[in-house]
This record gives C-alpha cells, sequence and structure tokens, in this order.
C-alpha cells in the first residue's frame, strides 16, 4: 500500500475546506506515547520519520488521545501553550492548529493528521469539516496508518524475552 497517496489525498480534501497551510499525519506509539511523522506537506521543516514525545501538554495529550476528541487552537496565544515549535509554525504563516484523532475500528487512536493555518481562521465549524473529510477517508487512513510498524521487529539472533 502506498501511503503518501493516502495522506496526500485526505491533504487535498482538507485543502478545499477547512484549508490547510501545513499538514502532517503522525503515527500514534503508545509504547513511547510519542508520535512519529509518516507525511508532511513541508518536509524540510517538518521531515518524515521526525519523532516527538507528547509531554508537551497535558491538556492535548488527555484531549486527543485519551479523550479521542479533536483539538482546535484558534490563535497564536493557545499554539503557544501547547506546542514548542510555535515559532517555525508562525513563519510557515500558520497561527491555528486543529488535530483529529484517526480511531481504528476497535476505537483505538492508530494517528493524528495535524491540520495548520493562519492565525484565526480556524473555527469549531472548521474542526467538525475536517472530522467529516477525515471520516470520509477513515478506512483507508486506518490502513495507511496501520501498515507503518510501530515496534521494531525482534532481530532474530537476538534471544526470546523469557529465555534464561
Amino acid at each position: 500500500m502506498k501511503t503518501d497517496t493516502t495522506f496526500q489525498a485526505a491533504l487535498d480534501a482538507l485543502q478545499q475546506e477547512p484549508g490547510v497551510i501545513l499538514f502532517t499525519a503522525l503515527q500514534w506509539i503508545p509504547q513511547r506515547s510519542s508520535l512519529k511523522r509518516l507525511f508532511t506537506s513541508h518536509p524540510a521543516e517538518y521531515p518524515v520519520g521526525g519523532e516527538k514525545t507528547v509531554e508537551i501538554s497535558p491538556g492535548w495529550l488527555g484531549t486527543v488521545i485519551e479523550d479521542k476528541k479533536p483539538f482546535l487552537a484558534p490563535d497564536l496565544k493557545a499554539l503557544r501553550e501547547v506546542f514548542t515549535d510555535s515559532e517555525l509554525i508562525q513563519q510557515l504563516g500558520c497561527g491555528a492548529v486543529i488535530n483529529v484523532p484517526v480511531l481504528d475500528a476497535q476505537g483505538n487512536v492508530v494517528g493524528v493528521l495535524a491540520l495548520l493555518d493562519a492565525e484565526g481562521k480556524y473555527t469549531q465549524q472548521s474542526v467538525e469539516t475536517a472530522v467529516g473529510v477525515i471520516q470520509q477517508n477513515l478506512a483507508s487512513l486506518v490502513q495507511a496508518f496501520e501498515a507503518h510498524p510501530t515496534e521494531a521487529p525482534e532481530s532474530p539472533e537476538a534471544p526470546a524475552k523469557d529465555t534464561v
């Protein structure tokens, strides 16, 4: 499966409405409580493979990962409270973010889509629009996230964990 095609299709749809300047698809890795970037609209600033722990903000973690709900930071003040890279975000012309968790059939978070645009651009209606677009593409997005293993397979020469 070509996951970039799936993420690009989501970006294309979201650019229409609610609009996107910066877009990333982040895989949730529960074993490390981290997010790994699988796709980005800005690879120079946000390279694929980059990983960050989500100790950035308990409020964000609680909303997106634990409560499995979208997160909205409509302006730079709200964005700065959550994201440590707010200066770079601002340099790219962004000042608002919507994060939408992508849930598998069992209701587990497999990834998060991050949409960023100009300050003041996003409202609660924008969140609802983004969620609608993502729901229309949910099956392919879940497959795209699940196509990437969340843990490296053990090397064959490594002894089993339960051996003495």
